[in-house]
């Protein structure tokens, strides 16, 4: 696991952004198409307008979601709206290369699997994203993996649904996925994250975070979320 610290958060998506067009372009140039999977949240959507003015391969990138709560569509809580927004109605990606989560559907664990298909179907199995763009709870949670929900020991899926977590339930990608990934990108920027920041980088708490694979990861953070003594690289085994 390797530690950048930008200037502020500014910088910090900045950075994120060119490390996913990095990655895009390289499996572009390797497999001639890119999937890459994207957090919701309020962290990473400075990083997604930086990254939508990418001149990059658009119509061979597939953007998978990284998890998504199971409310209405036309909720504003559903992370779909703005990454639709800012990617498709205002930026350069297929509309068809945006691959929802269907969280609408009335069979939650089917509609998992066929998530799950859909993506097989772009780079075959054992899926393996090109990059995975994570963000860090305060509670240490990531994706929509929380303590104590059995998805955390869902080993042998790759998409599963959650219990209840801050009144819904979520559609997410597993620890499973995010491990297989080929690179996970952490953008972590606030003074509240602070502290987990500094438990996912001492990989000692028990928190869902430090499940995730720690090799080919590297975490981009602000000062805010980095106090002192973090601001530097850090490798693990």
């Amino acid at each position: 696991m390797r530690l950048i610290v930008e200037g502020d958060a500014e910088a910090a998506a900045a950075r994120a952004a060119l490390e996913i067009a990095n990655a895009c372009e390289a499996a572009l140039d390797e497999r001639k198409v890119a999937l890459i999977a994207l957090s919701g949240g309020g962290t990473p959507w400075r990083m997604i307008e930086k990254l939508r003015t990418c001149v990059l391969g658009w119509g061979d990138i597939h953007v998978a979601q990284v998890d998504e709560r199971v409310v209405p569509a036309d909720d504003e809580r559903r992370n779909l709206k703005r990454l639709e927004t800012l990617l498709v109605r205002e930026g350069p990606l297929p509309r068809d290369n945006l691959l929802d989560m269907p969280v609408g559907a009335a069979d939650l664990a089917a509609a998992a699997r066929s998530y799950q298909g859909i993506l097989e179907a772009i780079l075959a199995a054992p899926l393996r994203f090109d990059i995975v763009q994570l963000g860090l709870g305060i509670d240490g949670h990531t994706a929509s993996l929380v303590t104590g929900d059995p998805v955390l020991d869902a080993i042998e899926r790759d998409v599963a649904v959650s219990g209840e977590y801050h009144g819904t339930r979520r559609m997410t990608l597993t620890l499973a996925a995010l491990s297989r990934a080929r690179q996970r990108l952490w953008l972590v920027t606030g003074v509240d994250k602070a502290a987990p920041l500094r438990d996912l980088i001492e990989g000692t708490a028990a928190i869902p975070a430090n499940r995730v694979e720690r090799r080919g990861t590297l975490v981009v953070a602000d000062p805010a979320a980095a106090p002192r003594g973090l601001a530097t690289p850090v490798s693990s085994s």
